[in-house]
Parts: C-alpha cells; sequence; structure tokens
C-alpha cells in the first residue's frame, strides 16, 4: 500500500517538554497520542543546534561538513541534491507547508542561468520542494536591517482578516498591549501578556488551516513537511494559552555555580552574551517558560486537529506521521539562552513515528534508545517510497528497522553535530578566524565530547556520572583515554567518503567486474594473446580501403 508522510517540525522545541518525554507539568496529550502508537526515540540529535543549518541537513540527508550551509542565511549551494529530488523521482510528491530557513544562492542560480520562476529554478531556491505555502515567521518592523524581506503569506492572511498596520505579525501575533501601546514580544517582560490576537488567527492555527487544505485536495503519494514556526521567539501566545501554566511550573534551571568556575573558553564567551546573560535572571526565566509552555500547549491541540481529520477521512491508515524540531532552546539551563553549544536541551530531538503499516505492529508505543540523527529522515523516507537509499549521497540511515523491531546491523557508534560560529561577536572575542571558529559534537551513549577549533582544549561529559552535563572533565588528564578515543572517531567520520556523489558504490563495482579495460581502450598490453579475445577483436581487421 502506497503511503503518505505527514513530516512535522516545530522550531526550537526541547525533547524534554512533552509530557511522553517526562514533563512533570506540561499536558501534551496529541504528542502522546502518536508517541502510543508509534515509536518514540530517546537519543536523536539535530545535525546542528542552529535553525539553518540543521535544517539542510535534515532536508538534503548530510552532514553540514558536507553541504556546507553551516550557519542561519547561509546559502544551500546550488545543486546540493534533496528530500525533494529523491522523492520525486520515486513517485512521490514532496511539498512544503511553513518554513525552511533556507537561504537561496542565488550567484549560483545566476551562474548556471537558472531562472527563479522556472520549475527548476523554483525548487532550487526551496530547498527542493515544491511550496503549498512558505513563511518563515519572523517579520521585523522596519526594511533596515529586516531578517526577512520576502512577503509575508501570514501577513496578508492577517491584513485579510482585519488586523491593520504593514506588520500585524510584529504589532498582533506577536504583541500584546499595555494601555494603548503596543507591547512587543521582542522585549522578554512582555511574556506573560496574551498576544493582541484572536487564537483561531495566530500562527500555529493559521499553518494548521493550510495543511488540511493541502491535504484535502491532494492525491498521493504526497510528503508534506508541514513546519511551524512556533515554539521558536518571540515568547508570546495568545488566550487562553498565555496563563495555562505560571512561574510554579518553572522546572529549577539545570546549572551549578561550579560551571561558571574556569569554564572553557568557548563555553565562557557565549555565557556572556546578552541572551546567555538575560536566561541567567529568574525572573526572565519565570515570566518566559510558561509562554514557551503555553505555546507547546497551542501547538499540541493543532496537532489534535491534524490528528482527527485524518482518523476522520480515513487517511490516518496510509499517513506516516513524524514529529519533530530542529533543535532545542536552553531556557537558562547552563547559564544560557538560545542554542548555541552542545548540551541535551539544545541539540537533542524529540522523534516521534507512527507508521500504520502492519508490519509497524509490534513496536506501538515504545521507546527506541538507538543513536539516532536527523539526517535518518530522508533515509527512512526514501524507503517507505519504495526507493534504495543512495548512501554515496544520503550519509543518514534508515530507521525502518527500528519501526519494524528489528536491530540493523552495523548501527553507528556515535551522533554528531556541528556548529559553525563565524559571523558572531564570539568569534572576535576569542581571536579565532573564520576558518576556525567551529565546534564539533560527538555524543556516545556513555559521552559527550566537543573539539574546538583554534587550539583550545575538548569539553567532555560523563553522561552516565552527570546526566545533567553539569562538569566539564575535558581538561582532567584522567580521561586522556577517553579522549583519545572520542578523536578518533572524530578522524574517521572526517575521513569519510561524502563527496562522491555522482558514482555510487554500485555503478564502480560494476565497472570493476567489467574488467581493468573497457573496449576500445587498451593500456599497458603488451601482447594481444595477453587479454580476452572480446577487447582484441575489434583491432583485427585488414586495412581500411577508399
Amino acid at each position: 500500500m502506497a503511503r503518505n508522510i505527514l513530516f512535522v517540525m516545530y522550531d526550537q522545541l526541547r525533547f524534554d517538554y512533552l509530557g511522553c518525554y517526562g514533563h512533570p507539568h506540561l499536558k501534551t496529550p496529541n504528542f502522546d497520542r502518536v508517541a502510543a502508537k508509534g515509536v518514540r526515540f530517546t537519543e536523536a540529535y539535530a545535525q546542528s543546534p542552529v535553525c539553518g543549518s540543521s535544517r539542510m541537513s535534515t532536508y538534503t540527508g548530510r552532514y553540514v561538513h558536507s553541504h556546507g550551509a553551516a550557519n542561519n542565511n547561509y546559502p544551500l549551494r546550488v545543486g546540493e541534491i534533496t528530500m525533494g529530488d529523491h522523492l520525486r523521482a520515486l513517485g512521490m510528491g514532496c511539498w512544503l507547508i511553513g518554513k525552511t530557513h533556507m537561504t537561496v544562492d542565488a550567484e549560483g542560480m545566476a551562474r548556471l542561468g537558472l531562472a527563479p520562476d522556472s520549475v527548476i529554478g523554483a525548487r532550487q531556491a526551496e530547498c527542493g520542494f515544491d511550496v503549498w505555502i512558505r513563511d518563515d515567521g519572523l517579520w521585523t518592523n522596519g526594511a533596515e536591517g529586516a531578517y526577512d524581506t520576502r512577503r509575508s503569506p501570514y501577513n496578508e492572511y492577517l491584513k485579510a482578516r482585519g488586523y491593520p498596520g504593514e506588520n500585524p505579525w510584529a504589532d498582533f501575533a506577536n504583541a500584546g498591549l499595555e494601555g494603548n501601546q503596543v507591547a512587543s514580544g521582542w522585549f522578554m517582560r512582555n511574556a506573560a501578556k496574551p498576544a493582541n490576537i484572536r487564537d483561531e488567527d495566530s500562527e500555529t492555527p493559521w499553518l494548521t488551516d493550510r495543511a488540511i487544505d493541502f491535504m484535502e485536495q491532494a492525491s498521493g503519494p504526497w510528503c508534506a513537511h508541514l513546519s511551524y514556526i512556533k515554539p521558536h521567539w518571540p515568547y508570546i501566545v495568545p488566550a487562553p494559552w498565555h496563563d495555562l501554566y505560571g512561574p510554579e511550573h518553572v522546572l529549577p534551571a539545570v546549572r551549578s555555580e561550579a560551571e561558571r568556575e574556569h569554564p572553557h573558553p568557548v563555553y565562557a564567551a557565549f555565557m556572556e552574551n546578552r541572551v546567555a546573560q538575560s536566561f541567567s535572571r529568574d525572573e526572565v526565566r519565570e515570566t518566559v517558560i510558561p509562554a514557551y509552555m503555553g505555546l507547546i500547549a497551542q501547538a499540541d491541540a493543532q496537532l489534535g486537529r491534524l490528528l482527527d481529520w485524518l482518523e476522520e477521512t480515513g487517511r490516518d491508515r496510509d499517513t506516516v506521521i513524524v514529529l519533530t524540531s530542529d533543535h532545542g532552546d536552553y531556557l537558562g539551563d547552563h547559564w544560557m539562552g538560545e542554542k548555541d553549544l552542545f548540551h541535551d536541551c539544545s541539540v537533542k530531538v524529540p522523534l516521534i513515528i507512527h507508521d500504520p503499516s502492519p508490519e509497524a505492529d509490534a513496536t506501538r508505543g515504545t521507546t527506541c534508545d538507538a543513536l539516532v540523527e536527523a539526517i535518518d529522515l530522508p533515509a527512512t523516507f526514501i524507503e517507505m517510497a519504495g526507493g534504495e537509499v543512495p548512501r554515496h549521497i544520503v550519509e543518514g540511515r534508515s530507521l525502518m528497522p527500528f519501526l519494524r523491531g528489528e536491530a540493523p546491523e552495523d548501527w553507528r557508534e556515535v551522533a554528531v553535530s556541528e556548529y559553525n560560529y563565524a559571523h558572531t561577536p564570539v568569534r572576535e572575542k576569542l581571536g579565532v578566524s573564520a576558518r576556525d571558529a567551529r565546534l564539533f559534537m560527538l555524543a556516545d551513549h556513555r559521552w559527550k565530547f566537543v573539539h574546538a577549533e583554534g587550539g583550545f582544549r575538548p569539553m567532555l561529559f560523563d553522561r552516565a556520572a552527570d546526566p545533567q552535563e553539569l562538569t566539564d572533565l575535558g581538561g582532567d588528564p584522567a580521561h586522556a583515554g577517553v579522549i583519545a578515543r572520542m578523536y578518533e572517531h572524530l578522524a574517521r567520520w572526517a575521513r569519510r567518503d561524502s563527496q562522491r556523489i555522482t558514482q555510487s558504490d554500485a555503478q564502480l563495482d560494476r565497472r570493476m567486474r567489467s574488467g581493468a579495460m573497457p573496449k576500445g581502450i587498451l593500456i599497458g598490453v603488451y601482447d594481444e594473446r595477453e587479454i580476452p579475445d572480446a577487447f582484441v577483436a575489434p583491432y583485427r581487421h585488414d586495412i581500411p580501403t577508399g
């Protein structure tokens, strides 16, 4: 039976801020509903803790080291093969509904003469997707320094609904009221206010409506990437979600004073930035985190609408559901905000997959503790579409065996994530060159290791003895053996054959087995009797005559 894939991604959703992942206060009955009939992965890692590079890895199935879009607004180079390219070749449509955070390689397209309004050009400009609707969801006021200068379909929707002004996203969907003044969600002190918008007009319900519109008219098989902006900042949510949780539901920060005593220089530099300083204050956490939880509760309710629609239409019987995030959010843990480093709250992601096929019945409601990565999703989707994963292009591996209750052979020993901070003030503070402003994380089931280019010592955490990752052992000589082993893992990973994407292993094997000499090209032959007649025959004939 041909299956559709509803691939849902939330932006900046922590893995541990869902009921099914153990949050003691946050109620997420619909995430839990999918987990109850699918597989919940407990050790899933993003390939980068920032939106752009993480998503480019998820959409290509390749490490950041391979595709090169190493941070937000780093263009994905023209010609990168994406999930959409793989799936369309197998007869499955691949559609975008929401955000990609992809920046087009405009120079590369111009060099190759690809018109943005052509089919091929449009797909190159949209990360390989056919676009149902795209809105990356961060619309600043004023063109000067604007985050995104494209037209916002969501803003156009709000204007049609009667919200005034040029940017109702900023003035209504992401702002409250203070008297008659806009109380902007950009200022976190306003997070406890209800957003000045009707719940049904806010971003998450609006995008859910667009997803249902798509599914109502779609003919399969299709993969629909439903990509929500929330619970990404600005942290503000409309009633009734704004006061569903309060300071009493804010968990104690996972941090210790010892972390600020002689920290790794890169960690120290990030702890000094503005967002980290803000989230180090309890008043900020107690204001922001309830709003963050409200955004997740709203997202859960909208997920319920999707699940209900699938069940009411019978499409639940042929639609795979995938729920994940592009990265997490520190929320004050480890004296940090945002998601710049590799503690679990930043780089681990929720991943829940429900496959309605009978072959997956044995794993319903189970968990999987294997080390999995975001790049495994394209490989999984390719196999679901009936294809063979092109391992010379897609560096991830299919998760289908885990959905079937099988143990794949030779599964990875470490998960890898990367972060390039070349464009940040942290690089200048550390005196690191643009080429050296790179971090690599490797995690196995026991250890988490971070290498920082530029002559720094590594970071190391014992995840068994120190699950909250509070003690950095990277400078401890007693752990030199562990560090050496992790460096060997990093070296093997760096030596992987990741750029030979135009010749598959099977093609190379066929060339090898066909003989060392293609017909017509004879190299190193002394006597024709040394080689098979098939290679000699073309040269045995009389001299041509006129």
